[in-house]
């Protein structure tokens, strides 16, 4: 990725500079990640499953910001790591929904501190004011512009 010099971003329209702004802190949070030899979207799965309830694809596929074909391509790895296995639902056999491991959730709790380290060091690079600021905006955009 390329970087925009911060005299640009000013010229910048409102949805290019949040797409940067995403942009920047997935990068972020991917290479924390990597570190750990994870990805970003296998955090995301992880911590959706964290709650060993199970969950259908298409309600991890959401949460995970994945289609359904990227999901299953994510899903199949982690099972072949062994940190989530797939299993019937019992209450209906027509359904597939995937749980955490006890290897997944030793993992998790790794990934999560790596980035949670690498969000306060985005805090950091904010400042923590604007930083809270941010987020408060953006919890009302999504709140009104997401249904």
């Amino acid at each position: 990725m390329t970087t925009t010099p911060a005299t640009a971003v000013s010229d910048l329209d409102f949805a290019r500079m949040l797409t940067l702004l995403e942009r920047g802190v997935v990068t972020r949070l991917g290479e924390a990640l990597k570190a750990e030899g994870a990805t970003l979207e296998e955090w995301r799965v992880l911590s959706f499953l964290a709650d060993g309830a199970g969950h259908a694809m298409t309600e991890i596929a959401e949460f995970a910001l994945l289609s359904p074909p990227s999901l299953t391509k994510v899903v199949d790895r982690m099972v072949s790591l062994n940190l989530v296995l797939r299993r019937v639902d019992d209450e209906d056999r027509r359904r597939v929904l995937v749980f955490v491991t006890e290897r997944g959730t030793e993992a998790l709790s790794r990934w999560t501190t790596a980035v949670e380290h690498e969000q306060q060091s985005i805090v950091t690079a904010l400042g923590g004011e604007e930083a809270a600021l941010l987020a408060a905006l953006l919890r009302r955009a999504c709140g009104r512009l997401i249904s």
